[in-house]
């Protein structure tokens, strides 16, 4: 069945799949105990953000296999009974070699990107990996389930850049209430650092040094490092610290009515919030995400004349090849060599 319609982010997103290649498993709840079940197994081994992103991975695998909506059924067939199909319903372990070549094929066909399709092989090869671990397939049929092709390909950066003036539009947006002095430090920290948002949620108060203005932050794949803060945002956050005070907790906390602060660590979903109630009081066009901050610092760094080494390190990038993606001086070359193709002017007498 072909993609039916396209999801915010530009995913396609099907109605269903049914596929004569998918594997042929029975999805059903309660088929293992769950002391056994490696979905549960393989997600309690990982936390926040890598786990909701591997978890909606194996869901969305899921959903494939059982040939229903890979979006999820809506609130009214929620209502109606239609299940919720989640990766904790599969037997992982009866999966072989045509099986998991068939999801791969699947995912293609709906046009994933190729880096979105890896993600989800990853998931994939690991879930199984707990399925030979809890002896539930041999360690022959798990190697060979997992002897898949990675997809190739490349995609355009995802996101766009922020310009000057909106993030300016965005600061002054927010106003000298304790709210709007977090949104303030909140918005001007992510986009000085370069951070992830789930990585700002993580910060405590322990992790900024005033004396040294840096921050030490455990990032993605568990890696500790230390990230200087711009001399721009500080202004930003130190009216915060005045506001915050000095307890220990999280450096960014949630607000109730009246402004008492709330010692608990906000969600990575609370920053986007922050920018997108910012973007609409600024009467911003486009929305502004939290990713497109990042996107626009690395490269903004990298047109500043900062080393690729060193902007990988800022970003916590595990590859050099993705704080490259970042460059825009590779766009802007191709600009000047375009600039120099000529045609002849119209004529100006010419219908």
């Amino acid at each position: 069945m072909a993609p039916t319609a396209k999801d915010p982010g530009g995913m396609d997103r099907l109605a269903a799949v049914d596929d004569p290649r998918l594997p042929l498993l029975v999805i059903e709840p309660g088929q293992q105990p769950p002391e056994r079940e490696p979905y549960g197994v393989y997600l309690g081994q990982l936390t926040g953000e890598t786990q909701r992103t591997m978890r909606g991975c194996l869901d969305r695998l899921a959903r494939i296999i059982a040939g229903v909506r890979l979006d999820g059924p809506s609130a009214d067939e929620l209502d109606r009974g239609a299940p919720l199909i989640t990766g904790a319903w599969v037997p992982w372990w009866e999966l072989r070699y045509e099986g998991t070549a068939a999801l791969r094929a699947v995912m293609l066909d709906i046009g994933w990107s190729p880096s979105h399709i890896n993600k989800h092989l990853s998931a994939l090869r690991r879930v199984l990996k707990e399925c030979w671990r809890l002896e539930l397939m041999s360690a022959e049929d798990y190697h060979r389930a997992i002897d898949l092709e990675p997809a190739k390909g490349q995609r355009e950066l995802a996101g766009r850049d922020v310009a000057e003036t909106e993030l300016a539009a965005l600061l002054t947006a927010c106003d000298d209430s304790p709210l709007g002095v977090r949104d303030a430090a909140v918005i001007a920290v992510v986009y000085a650092t370069a951070i992830r948002r789930s990585e700002a949620a993580g910060l405590n108060l322990s992790s900024y040094s005033a004396r040294t203005q840096v921050l030490r932050l455990v990032g993605k794949g568990n890696k500790e490092r230390t990230v200087p803060v711009s001399a721009a945002a500080l202004p930003w956050l130190e009216a915060w610290l005045r506001i915050r005070g000095r307890k220990p907790g999280p450096l960014f906390c949630p607000l109730r009515k009246g402004g008492t602060i709330v010692y608990h660590h906000m969600s990575a979903q609370t920053i986007a919030d922050i920018l997108t109630r910012r973007g609409v009081l600024a009467d911003l066009v486009s929305a502004v995400k939290p990713h497109d901050l990042r996107r626009t610092v690395i490269g903004d760094l990298l047109d500043n004349g900062t080393d690729l080494a060193m902007a990988q390190a800022i970003a916590g990038h595990a590859d050099p090849r993705t704080t490259s993606s970042y460059d825009r001086r590779k766009l802007d070359t191709k600009r000047d060599a375009v600039d120099g193709l000529r045609l002849p002017l119209p004529d100006a007498g010419s219908e």
